[in-house]
């Protein structure tokens, strides 16, 4: 079935494309994938007297190997098509510089960068928004898959039902207020598969717990036992509650959601969902920190969820690879890491005196906002695709 799938799609997209549409100046195509899809459409604009132009978001060779090794039979043929079609295209876009040098000294194809910019929706939440999301998230938020932990224990029913409180925010009249005594909210989207090593975050998330134990054990009478019962009477503590809120689908999903029942963490809490395509741009605009666990099948890539992100005005901390750097401006907008260990040192130093006294956190956040203001995607493509394309078209590619 695996060998019939990409010959039904190969001629399913000759079918619509040479027949179903009407014929264009040029096809773009995003790669990967790249079997069937750049084949399909090089014999299209081949058949139609169109231009080819690709668009290299990554190799698709490299993620095949993720699964079937770099050995695999399959992955060098596949590594061909890509190859042998790349080279046959009239123009070639790519996200990264280091993609581009990749492309041209070792494929021997010149191609143009072109930045991944967020959709327009992606845009820091307004309080009322934020209010009425968390409202109609509430029962995902405060249900925890296994044992009561710090966000759902003690919670009652008219804590569910009421709509004019929720975890993070209350509303008074007609104005709506964050809570001090709130959970830092800490986002991160994956699609749960091995080049994103979850692991690395509930490790973190496991030192965090611990560390913040050794610092009120020492600093605080009252001990870990009424740890949150301070907080809800008001006490300032210097480090908050850790709410991470985890989106996707994909193949681990169900063996990492059984490894975070076992942890029994105290004062960090998880939550995996699946948001409609609505509010997921607001949960980022609603968060305080977004976590990114992608490090690239190639290493000349950048994860689109940063970018959406970032057109949310939300800080990130990044696993570290080779080209990151071309996105996260490190202690501008982000921070990287490369071990549990160190994601851990980031979030102590970030959330140390939230709500009001993360000095370093605000300074992220400002950086995104600041870069937000200036990065928009038709600039992007007025100054980087559009030249392109009308050489192509021309046919004036000197």
């Amino acid at each position: 079935m695996l060998l019939l799938k990409p010959l039904v799609q190969f001629i399913m997209l000759l079918w619509f494309l040479c027949f179903k549409i009407k014929a264009p100046d040029v096809f773009i195509v995003q790669n990967p994938p790249s079997v069937p899809t750049l084949v399909a459409v090089k014999w299209a604009s081949w058949l139609r007297q169109s231009s080819f132009i690709i668009d290299w978001h990554n190799f698709g060779y490299t993620l095949l190997a993720l699964s079937l090794g770099r050995s695999s039979r399959f992955v060098a043929i596949y590594h061909w098509v890509e190859l042998h079609f790349g080279k046959m295209a009239n123009g070639s876009l790519c996200v990264t510089k280091a993609m581009q040098h990749e492309l041209e000294q070792v494929w021997g194809i010149k191609a143009t960068v072109l930045y991944d910019q967020p959709p327009e929706f992606f845009r820091p939440a307004l309080l009322e928004e934020k209010h009425k999301l968390f409202c109609r998230i509430k029962k995902d938020m405060f249900r925890s898959n296994g044992p009561p932990d710090c966000i759902s224990y003690g919670i009652t029913d008219h804590d569910l039902q009421d709509p004019k409180t929720t975890l993070f925010t209350n509303q008074i009249d007609n104005d709506y207020h964050l809570k001090q005594n709130r959970p830092a909210l800490i986002v991160s989207s994956t699609s749960w598969t091995p080049d994103e090593d979850f692991g690395i975050l509930l490790e973190a998330a496991v030192m965090y717990d611990r560390r913040v134990a050794a610092l009120l054990n020492e600093n605080d009478s009252n001990g870990d036992e009424f740890l949150w019962k301070a907080v809800d009477e008001g006490k300032t503590f210097l480090y908050p509650r850790l709410l991470f809120v985890i989106t996707g689908k994909g193949p681990e999903k169900e063996k990492y959601e059984e490894k975070i029942k076992k942890l029994n963490l105290k004062r960090v809490a998880f939550r995996t969902m699946w948001l409609s395509p609505e509010d997921y741009p607001l949960l980022l605009g609603s968060a305080d920190l977004g976590v990114c666990l992608h490090t690239s099948s190639s290493g000349l890539d950048l994860p689109m969820k940063v970018v959406d992100m970032f057109g949310c005005g939300l800080p990130v901390c990044a696993v570290s690879y080779s080209c990151i750097t071309e996105l996260v401006e490190v202690e501008k907008n982000g921070l990287l890491f490369s071990s549990s260990s160190e994601l851990a040192d980031e979030l102590m130093m970030l959330f140390k005196g939230f709500p009001d006294g993360c000095d370093a956190l605000r300074t992220l956040k400002n950086g995104v906002l600041e870069m937000g203001s200036s990065a928009k995607w038709a600039t992007e493509w007025e100054a980087n695709a559009k030249p392109l394309i009308s050489k192509v078209i021309s046919g004036d590619l000197s």
